[in-house]
């Protein structure tokens, strides 16, 4: 069995380490391509700054690439006895290079190891959400522009209101993205702040180059206080939650309009056959499970930011073995979300919208607003047409002109497309992933 990076004389009782040890080795694993960049990073600053000779960074940089494939390929464990993914890369560096393997933990510990891998995690991770949302926008454009002359009910209280288009609600949720999307940018450009250098959140003795660092890791800048660095671990997560929620908060609530606009009840929408389920008794049906499933999922995931607000909340300045339960509900949010993304823009590109909603009687009543603002504009004062076409309609006698002419910006003649477009393309192109993409590209020696 491995000594931890830590142990001297005392061995640790097996249920203890079971205990503390937790799912790390598990969810580690999602860590470990990062941990070997950040070690490539460290390793060249050590030897700018004499801490290591050329030949000994040379011979480090090359099996840490190795054990970068080996990453790759799915061969990568963390062994039984061997704590987490910082250690089992530090004991493979040992085995094959001995001392030189060694001296690669000088001037950091797993403190500011595990900060650097969860912002490498995070910073990669965000891109690929960044770049689902961007291809659910765009489904979400396509479909608005699409069905843009065709109308649908509109409700306040789930009561039939007011005319909408199927353009309106395409483009509602897009616009919706836009928005989400600042928080994304938000979370990425406070995920990308160099953190590594702060060790156990008190600095070092060792001349670090924490500037060099920074640029081989493709940050934007570093965390400048080292005690803040770690200050920041569970506040880093929780904001990129808050990001991940805004998401979630859209899809849950489009899953459920989905779920009903699909039942025979309202029959507005088809969904494909293909993203349906039946059942084990009633041989007609065919449930939006795919929609409850992203309502639920998303719905949990919207408490994410504050489950790590719970952890992370009443701690003190300073490292706490707490914090690593946070990885427990952090990581693998970032997979959850990206799989309803993709499950709804796949849905999305696919759905057959229903273009006859309104000529059944039972919305006749939500052009009232239209006859009223009609009569109006023939001089009737407004109160005195809404008086009017209440009482045709209590006495069965309005007649529905169900020609609707909306021309300002936003409304079913003027859907401002373009506009939420272009809204969504400057904060998408604003964030900068080349950066950090080729940095980490120049690292691994690609």
């Amino acid at each position: 069995m491995a000594k931890k990076l830590w142990e001297k004389n005392t061995t640790v009782n097996p249920e203890i380490e079971r205990f503390t040890v937790g799912r790390d080795r598990e969810l580690d694993l999602m860590l470990a391509r990062y941990d070997v960049i950040g070690s490539i990073a460290h390793s060249t600053m050590l030897q700018s700054i004499g801490m290591l000779t050329k030949e000994e960074m040379d011979s480090l940089h090359s099996e840490l690439r190795n054990i970068y494939s080996t990453i790759e390929k799915g061969e990568f464990v963390i062994e039984d006895g061997v704590e987490d993914v910082h250690s089992q890369v530090e004991l493979m560096l040992t085995r094959r290079l001995g001392d030189t393997g060694k001296k690669i933990h000088s001037g950091r510990s797993r403190n500011d190891q595990v900060l650097v891998d969860l912002k490498l995690f995070a910073r990669h991770e965000l891109q690929e959400v960044c770049t689902a949302v961007k291809e659910l926008f765009d489904a979400l454009i396509e479909q608005s522009e699409k069905h843009k002359e065709v109308l649908l009910p509109g409700y306040t209280h789930l009561q039939v209101a007011m005319p909408s288009s199927f353009g309106l609600w395409f483009g509602a949720y897009a616009e919706s993205l836009a928005d989400d999307m600042l928080f994304l940018q938000a979370a990425y450009r406070m995920c990308n702040r160099n953190p590594l250098g702060s060790a156990a959140g008190y600095g070092s003795s060792f001349p670090l180059d924490r500037t060099m660092t920074t640029r081989l890791l493709g940050f934007d800048t570093m965390n400048y206080n080292v005690v803040y660095a770690q200050m920041g671990r569970g506040k880093s997560e929780r904001n990129i939650a808050h990001a991940l929620a805004t998401v979630a908060g859209t899809l849950a609530k489009f899953a459920f309009d989905a779920c009903m606009f699909n039942s025979q009840n309202f029959g507005f929408v088809k969904l494909p056959a293909e993203c349906t389920t039946g059942s084990s008794i009633m041989p007609h049906k065919k449930n939006p499970d795919v929609f409850e499933l992203i309502r639920a999922k998303c719905n949990r995931m919207q408490a994410l930011p504050n489950d790590i607000l719970l952890i992370m909340n009443n701690l003190p300045s300073g490292y706490f073995r707490d914090l690593q339960i946070i990885k427990e509900l952090f990581l693998p949010a970032f997979a959850e979300l990206k799989e309803c993304i993709r499950m709804v823009t796949y849905t999305v590109e696919r759905i057959e919208v229903n273009s006859t909603v309104i000529n059944d009687s039972r919305y006749d009543a939500m052009f009232s607003v239209e006859e009223v603002n009609r009569l109006s504009a023939e001089g009737m004062p407004f109160r005195d047409a809404y008086k009017k076409v209440g009482l045709d309609i209590e006495a069965g006698t309005f007649v529905p002109d169900k020609k609707v002419h909306h021309t300002h910006e936003g409304s079913i003649g003027n859907l401002c497309n373009k506009e939420i477009t272009a809204l969504m393309e400057s904060i998408y192109s604003s964030i900068d992933f080349e950066k950090a993409n080729t940095a980490e590209q120049a690292l691994l020696g690609k």
